[in-house]
């Protein structure tokens, strides 16, 4: 029976500290001294030659070809573009 109490009053112990509030954090609202670090480029490419998706001036795939910068929404796309640039470039 005293064990029965004691198990029981362990249970809702544990039971009373699973159920506290956790705490609050407080996150930074402004990222302006990261948003500093990012450069905005201008793209030889309006859209993504492969997929045809349109650039963005902070894309973070990019390419140079021939002192150009192109900008591609993902890593595949970029790769495919520097299998054959020649290709990409003329359309």
């Amino acid at each position: 029976m005293k064990s029965k109490i004691i198990l029981t009053a362990l249970l809702s112990v544990s039971l009373m500290a699973c159920a506290q509030e956790t705490p609050k954090v407080k996150h930074k609202k402004s990222t302006a001294a990261s948003k500093s670090n990012i450069k905005k480029v201008k793209f030889a490419n309006a859209e993504d030659p492969i997929c045809h998706m349109p650039t963005e001036s902070d894309m973070k795939d990019t390419a140079v070809y021939k002192n150009k910068t192109y900008g591609f929404c993902s890593v595949y796309c970029k790769d495919e573009f520097k299998k054959d640039p020649e290709k990409y470039v003329q359309k």
